[in-house]
């Protein structure tokens, strides 16, 4: 078994599906305003409205995704105006991490690992 999607409820799927599209480097692809999904390699990474949540509605999730360099990222977020939680770190368990927040306020974490 493997994980298939992770799917993220929004009031605002144009606005949070572009912020993804922009994080992970994927084409912003045309949609409704109801369900969008961006496919990054195997998984997907749906951005859907249900109905039960407002635009902004706070943390839905938590995120990590793995980086070949989170410095260069950090510094990719910051000039396109991205909400840093927390700017690079190197942690006990052989990552460097740093936590940014989407436009609903979830927070997401970037990391490389140490080789």
């Amino acid at each position: 078994m493997r994980i298939g999607e992770v799917c993220l409820l929004t009031g605002n799927v144009a606005r949070l599906a572009a912020f993804y599209s922009d994080l992970l480097g994927l084409p912003r692809t045309a949609g409704d305003d109801v369900h969008r999904t961006l496919l990054a390699q195997e998984t997907m990474l749906t951005v859907y409205n249900d109905g039960s949540v407002k635009e902004g509605g706070g943390q839905n999730a938590c995120l990590a995704f793995t980086v070949e360099d989170v410095d260069a990222e950090y510094r990719r977020l910051r000039a396109a105006g991205v909400t840093i939680v927390s700017p690079p770190e190197d942690r006990p368990w052989g990552a460097r991490n740093l936590c940014c927040l989407d436009p609903d306020g979830n927070r997401v974490y970037l990391r490389s690992l140490r080789k």
